[in-house]
């Protein structure tokens, strides 16, 4: 694809399937539409910029455009924070993060996907970004805190060490449920001793495989 061309379906993308959808922040539309997304989804290139979730390797999925951007939106990052990313993936949000946060820490569970998802952002001068393999449920306790924490799975139940890890102020962004339905919600840590829950949208996501997730070989689909 050409840069004329990826920018002009990039374009595209942020003003009919972002603003148009209800997508506010400018920070957020312009990280949105100055990243390749066709980079990140090299098997299925022709449908980078559609208004769909779409397969990458090892079983896994890049979420719609829309819910990247409602997602990282609800985060209400001001350029100074450090960030904590929970399912690495194709690294798309990642790079989208790192162009809003001041420093991303990324951890995804699959190997492989982690290995490129580094060679991805690495290839883009994007970061800093520190990646590691593990279970995401269990956090980055050594890192901690972290004035967000975004989570791009859902978990049956918001994991206890995410929210140990939450700086005061800050905000936790992630897809609740163990029906058909999951709801993204987002915490904010007002105070040491109070947490603030809002729930945000209707929405699917593929499991959050880990001790405070759902259990190895768990499957769902993502809308």
């Amino acid at each position: 694809m050409s840069e004329s061309g990826w920018l002009a379906e990039s374009h595209r993308m942020v003003v009919e399937q972002l603003r148009q959808r209800g997508i506010t922040s400018e920070a957020v539309l312009q990280a949105m539409e100055r990243l390749p997304r066709h980079f990140f989804v090299p098997g299925h290139r022709h449908r980078a910029y559609d208004d769909a979730a779409l397969p990458i390797d090892c079983g896994q999925t890049i979420s719609q455009p829309w819910m990247v951007a409602a997602m990282t939106a609800a985060l209400e990052l001001k350029g100074d924070e450090k960030v904590l990313e929970i399912g690495t993936g194709s690294g798309y949000q990642c790079a989208v993060l790192t162009l809003l946060a001041r420093e991303v820490y990324t951890i995804e569970r699959i190997a492989e996907l982690s290995a490129q998802a580094r060679q991805r952002v690495t290839r883009l001068g994007l970061g800093p970004v520190h990646f590691r393999v593990g279970d995401g449920s269990l956090g980055w306790p050594e890192a901690a805190p972290f004035d967000a924490v975004l989570v791009t799975a859902a978990a049956p139940r918001i994991p206890p060490p995410l929210l140990e890890q939450l700086a005061v102020g800050g905000r936790l962004v992630i897809p609740v449920g163990e029906g058909e339905v999951d709801h993204l919600v987002r915490v904010t840590r007002e105070r040491a001793d109070f947490l603030r829950h809002e729930n945000l949208v209707e929405c699917r996501f593929v499991p959050l495989i880990g001790r405070y997730g759902f259990p190895e070989g768990a499957s769902r689909e993502q809308s």
